[in-house]
């Protein structure tokens, strides 16, 4: 066993049980249950990024608002560290629309974000240097590119930090250069505290296994009426985290292409 593999998952972050949605009528997700542990690696400070993966339509997007506290589901609960249910306000959301003020400079963007927070106008141009946005401050978020402001829109999270940040869809509409990009930006980020915890929901299969170290397949499968959690995949369990290239892994491509048949039978 590599020494990545020795990491060890701890306590227990975040607790999802039960889950349970109807929309008219219809069951949308049944009984969704995982749980998310503290992952520590020795000599480096290592957040979580858990993958949810599922086929357009399956459920992700309720789950997520489910997550955030912004929709209550029929049954079941979603538990924090403090095993307290998470409500709106405890939880970090990146909507694909990424949303920003805009009448507003980029800059400030982030000080509005931040002055529940009691955080300076000069931690947010801080951050924009971060993002490589510091020369774009002034400008507007209709003046940004896809990419640039899905930037803002997590470093406007991260003014006003939360243990756990949700993100819908993040690679949608990204060229490959601009994925790549946002792979790292979330890495970095999850990596900023032990217990910072990212769940990314998204089909893209290929980039979910490159930024994660869990994949949660949510699905439809006979024996149930709505989506659950069909299948689990530890990447550090596999040696497929926390590597450089690990795309060039023959395992990783095994996987892929395991995950993307799965895709199939859902």
């Amino acid at each position: 066993m590599s020494d990545v593999t020795k990491e060890l998952a701890k306590d227990v972050l975040f607790s999802i049980r039960d889950v349970s949605l109807k929309l008219a009528g219809q069951h949308v997700l049944h009984q969704v249950t995982f749980d998310v542990g503290d992952r520590v690696r020795p000599d480096a400070v290592t957040g979580q990024i858990i993958g949810l993966l599922g086929p357009s339509g399956v459920g992700k997007t309720r789950l997520l608002r489910i997550l955030a506290g912004l929709d209550c589901p029929d049954d079941g609960s979603v538990i924090g560290p403090d095993r307290k249910p998470l409500v709106a306000g405890d939880v970090g959301v990146v909507f694909q629309d990424y949303p920003l003020l805009r009448h507003r400079t980029v800059l400030d963007n982030l000080v509005v974000a931040g002055i529940a927070n009691g955080m300076s106008t000069s931690e947010a141009r801080t951050l924009l240097e971060r993002f490589g946005l510091l020369e774009r401050q002034d400008r507007y978020p209709a003046q940004f590119s896809g990419g640039q402001r899905q930037r803002v829109a997590i470093a406007q999270q991260i003014m006003f930090p939360k243990q756990l940040l949700l993100f819908d869809e993040p690679f949608s509409g990204l060229d490959p250069i601009a994925v790549d990009a946002v792979t790292r930006l979330l890495v970095e980020v999850a990596n900023m505290s032990e217990t910072t915890t990212l769940v990314i929901v998204t089909h893209d299969i290929f980039a979910a296994m490159m930024v994660s170290d869990t994949i949660l397949l949510l699905g439809r499968t006979k024996d149930r009426p709505g989506a659950n959690i069909v299948d689990t995949y530890d990447l550090v369990e596999r040696n497929l985290a926390w590597r450089d290239k690990v795309n060039e892994a023959p395992a990783f491509v095994a996987l892929e292409q395991e995950i993307r048949a799965r895709f199939r039978t859902l």
